[in-house]
């Protein structure tokens, strides 16, 4: 028996309807790349002016450096908003466009969650530039004592818990610095520094807290572990303990405007504020800030590392943006170049401490070659 026969189409019609097909799935694609390219490119265009976000620490260096660029070139000068390292990088990583900032300043590095959430928005391509260095200040009006404190001073005096002798912890007790060391005053612990978005809370957290922290033998063994001490490791209850304040009201959060943290201790004289040394330095008729260490905080102490509390400041550069938002390269050059951030630079006059000549080499490169971050 034989098999039906299939009717099929005649030629003349089956090329003409598979290439219809074909057209149709080309148009649908190309459609989508057109938009897509629109929303990357054709929106930004829109917007003729760089747009910063960022540190706190890092605006006011920013600003001047953005004010120099809008009066020298033929760009407009950029719009530079503080929202804090943590706020700055959350708008930074929110996507690409015009709606979207071009730079983020932080005055700690970015974090490997922060790259992933850039990654998830299709910020692949991210430009790292090291400003320069910063000390943090621990500061009081100039109408009190200065403050001779120690590491180990700062944390019993904010941490949330501190230990109760070998392995022990109790809720903070300390209600004046007298208590924390018979040495300091008997004023009340009142401290207001920035809040957890805070790239300088974060590294006050990790240079000054947990560098008193380490103090305590059986409490840096936590980190690492210690045989001879019978301590496991356990990193997380190590960083939670070393770097979690007080919240009892010693320890005021007095948001990410320095200026009014400064503001705040010309009015209370027994106060202390957290903030960056180039606040300190602009200020110096009506602050003064504490040794740490035995170290004051200068520009000479910041510079060689002898004082015990500064860290790097940084910007981040959308390298989708680069080319489309008009100047963002010709503003990086602007910041990295000797006459700005060089060791005479005009930075250096608002309080920015100068890479040395190794790291000024290696930023140059960097920015002439908009090479991509690479995280250790």
């Amino acid at each position: 028996m034989q098999s039906p026969k299939v009717k099929r189409a005649p030629a003349e019609h089956s090329v003409p309807f598979f290439c219809w097909e074909l057209f149709q799935s080309m148009f649908k694609k190309s459609l989508f790349f057109a938009v897509a390219l629109v929303s990357m490119t054709g929106v930004a265009e829109a917007r003729d002016q760089i747009k910063i976000v960022g540190s706190s620490t890092v605006y006011p260096f920013s600003t001047v450096v953005a004010e120099q660029f809008g009066k020298t070139t033929s760009f407009k000068t950029p719009v530079v908003e503080s929202t804090g390292s943590g706020g700055g990088l959350k708008l930074f990583c929110a996507g690409i466009g015009v709606k979207h900032p071009d730079i983020t300043n932080a005055s700690r590095r970015i974090k490997k969650k922060e790259v992933e959430r850039c990654e998830k928005n299709g910020i692949t391509d991210i430009v790292e530039v090291k400003v320069g260095y910063d000390g943090i200040v621990v500061a009081n009006s100039k109408k009190s004592e200065m403050f001779k404190l120690t590491r180990k001073d700062l944390f019993l005096a904010l941490a949330k818990d501190i230990p109760a002798g070998e392995g022990k912890l109790q809720p903070n007790p300390h209600k004046t610095w007298k208590d924390v060391n018979s040495s300091l005053p008997a004023v009340k612990i009142e401290v207001l520094g920035p809040p957890p978005t805070s790239g300088t809370r974060d590294a006050f957290a990790e240079l000054a807290l947990e560098g008193g922290c380490k103090k305590f033998k059986w409490i840096k063994a936590m980190k690492k572990g210690d045989k001879a001490l019978g301590i496991k490791k356990d990193k997380k209850a190590y960083k939670r303990l070393c770097h979690t304040v007080r919240e009892d009201g010693a320890y005021i959060e007095a948001g990410e405007n320095d200026n009014m943290i400064i503001s705040k201790l010309e009015a209370n004289p027994k106060a202390l504020g957290i903030f960056g040394y180039s606040f300190l330095d602009q200020n110096a008729d009506k602050v003064q800030g504490s040794t740490i260490g035995g170290n004051a905080p200068t520009f000479e102490n910041i510079a060689d590392g002898s004082y015990p509390v500064s860290r790097p400041l940084y910007f981040y550069v959308k390298k989708a943006h680069i080319g489309v938002i008009p100047g963002i390269e010709e503003y990086m050059q602007e910041f990295a170049a000797e006459k700005t951030s060089g060791p005479d630079g005009y930075l250096g006059d608002k309080g920015l401490i100068s890479m040395g000549d190794v790291e000024r080499a290696r930023r140059k490169e960097i920015v002439m070659n908009l090479g991509n971050l690479k995280l250790n």
